[in-house]
């Protein structure tokens, strides 16, 4: 499919348009975060994802003309924490899916493509990586790396990277172990061409267009479980402009909610908002790309 009937079939699609209007308003707020949210005082500017306060009592402020989102327990300003956790959540999502798409791609290329023994072996050990339920082992993981290298984004996200790359090696597998018997494959394996080259620039091109569809989806689940943990205490330190850690502070508010409604509604319609965008746009290129996974929603 040529690049301009992939945008014209995209623009058909009316959910996808939405998904993506609201995907790249997330974009120009992050991108204008210092001006929509300039950081305050000397430590907001030697860290603008710090959230500034309004003092230290307990009780959450309602929204006013000075913090139009009202602030959580400890007056973190809510809206400034809504507005610098959208790098936030953009900075988590990509570099977890990155990380898990090549982890992913490699274990499975090499696996499908080589098979035998080799394919045994890596088989094997991506089970016993999804033996384990996925969120549950990332709490495990995220708590024991937090006792050992304290709170903050490396933590969670290496808890996320670690138990999620096998989906990606799965589907990759499947996808070359169907691409590598074809005639061209066949012939470059004839003439001599090395491996490497074989896969870089024959297998892995025809095969990684299911697998990026995925990957488009597995932002929105990569930000959705990082959320997870920070409410749990096992995300970024105390502090810090994310938006799980802020609904967080919310738990001790639960029975008084129809009070203080605004400090779960402002930072849990970004979570929605963004995972919904995400799904949207993955879902337009997964009927787009590859028809075959329509069936399997």
């Amino acid at each position: 499919m040529t690049a301009k009937r992939l945008v014209k079939t995209f623009f058909r699609n009316p959910l996808a348009v939405v998904g993506l209007i609201i995907l790249l308003g997330f974009v120009a707020v992050a991108i204008l975060a210092p001006v929509l949210a300039p950081p305050q005082g000397e430590r907001g500017r030697l860290n603008p994802y710090r959230i500034p306060r309004d003092g230290f009592t307990a009780q959450p402020a309602p929204p006013s003309e000075k913090h139009p989102f009202g602030t959580t327990e400890g007056q973190y300003d809510i809206y400034y924490g809504v507005i610098w956790g959208t790098r936030t959540a953009f900075r988590v999502g990509t570099i977890t899916t990155v990380a898990t798409l090549l982890i992913g791609l490699l274990v499975g290329s090499i696996a499908a493509y080589y098979g035998g023994w080799v394919d045994e072996l890596l088989m094997r050990i991506v089970e016993i990586f999804m033996a384990f339920p996925f969120l549950l082992a990332a709490i495990t993981l995220s708590a024991v790396l937090q006792a050992k290298l304290g709170r903050g984004l490396i933590t969670g996200m290496i808890a996320l990277i670690a138990f999620g790359w096998t989906t990606f090696a799965r589907l990759i597998r499947g996808d070359i172990l169907a691409v590598k018997q074809r005639d061209y494959v066949l012939a470059a394996r004839a003439i001599g061409v090395k491996d490497y080259r074989i896969l870089l620039r024959h297998v892995i091109p025809n095969a990684i267009f299911p697998t990026m569809v995925v990957a488009s989806m597995r932002i929105a689940d990569n930000v959705l479980s990082f959320a997870g943990l920070s409410f749990l205490g096992l995300g970024t330190e105390v502090g810090y402009a994310d938006w799980g850690q802020m609904i967080s502070f919310a738990r001790n508010w639960i029975p008084a909610l129809a009070t203080y409604w605004h400090i779960v509604v402002f930072p849990g319609a970004a979570i929605v908002l963004f995972v919904l965008a995400w799904n949207l746009v993955g879902d337009a290129f997964r009927d787009i790309l590859d028809p075959r996974l329509q069936g399997s929603r």
